[in-house]
């Protein structure tokens, strides 16, 4: 009978004791951020310390069934870059750089991995490299990627007291959150609102009730603080609910995916294709 993992934080841990999270089956908890502004009262490890505290409070309710990985603290970031201090990296890299974190995981025998993210404009590379790392692993292994907002949409739209628009970024969202989490890293008499994109049909700047379309345009164009929304509304006890709210649901979605079954492939050629699907997606 093996003892006891000493932590759930995967660098903590020595190889022999990485060896029995992957025999105990744990799953892969990966925080994903990006190092940018949140206007003038918020710092920039915002993306980064909500994702990894999100996938640490799990971990705390489910603490024998995860291990939390550190987190990959650089994301897609140029439409920020008219801001000082922004750090960017272009979509080919970082898809080619987290597929090598979960490629890593699954050859040595890890099978079930969740990135969590804490930056928007990052979801669309890393629903590809979710997509890719189940594909490459060849029915060994599965990935998901979700924003930690995405847990606590229906909460968010009922305990907030802005309109459409108000929880863009470094919002009433993030900065309740925030405030809640580490509330001497806010510079309080910095805090303002800005909305600055044109009244629109169908799209629109918010994490609670997103826009129907997807567009990024430089953020300078309609923001001169770096907020977008209410950062005023924010409240210590807002960012509670939603805090509790998405580490209670993140660690009933480890459960879940830890006892998901991984089911196999069926080719329905008549023959074997003359191309191996590896050459044909170099891959």
């Amino acid at each position: 009978m093996s003892t006891k993992l000493p932590t759930f934080f995967y660098e903590k841990l020595t190889w022999e004791e990485i060896q029995q999270g992957i025999d105990e089956n744990r799953v892969i908890l990966l925080p994903v951020g990006s190092t940018e502004q949140h206007g003038r009262h918020l710092p920039m490890e915002v993306d980064n310390y909500l994702a990894r505290e999100v996938a640490i409070g799990a971990a705390h309710l489910v603490p024998d069934d995860v291990l939390v990985m550190p987190n990959i603290p650089y994301g897609f970031n140029t439409h920020h870059m008219d801001f000082p201090g922004q750090i960017t990296i272009t979509g080919k890299t970082f898809i080619e750089y987290c597929l090598c974190v979960t490629k890593s995981l699954i050859y040595h025998g890890f099978k079930k991995i969740i990135i969590v993210d804490g930056h928007g404009s990052n979801m669309p590379f890393l629903d590809i490299v979710a997509r890719q790392t189940n594909i490459e692993s060849k029915g060994m292994a599965l990935c998901t990627a979700l924003i930690h907002t995405s847990l606590a949409l229906d909460v968010a739209g009922k305990i907030r007291t802005t309109e459409k628009g108000g929880m863009g970024h470094a919002c009433e969202w993030e900065t309740s959150m925030y405030l809640h989490l580490n509330e001497k890293e806010v510079r309080s008499e910095k805090i303002e609102d800005e909305y600055g994109l044109p009244e629109s049909e169908f799209h629109w700047n918010e994490l609670q009730a997103p826009s129907p379309i997807l567009m990024m345009e430089w953020w300078t164009t309609f923001s001169k603080s770096g907020v977008s929304g209410t950062a005023s509304a924010s409240t210590k006890e807002k960012g509670k609910i939603l805090y509790d709210t998405t580490i209670e649901r993140l660690a009933r979605l480890v459960k879940e995916f830890k006892a998901r079954e991984i089911r196999p492939r069926h080719d329905n050629h008549p023959r074997k294709p003359d191309l191996e699907l590896d050459n044909l997606l170099h891959f």
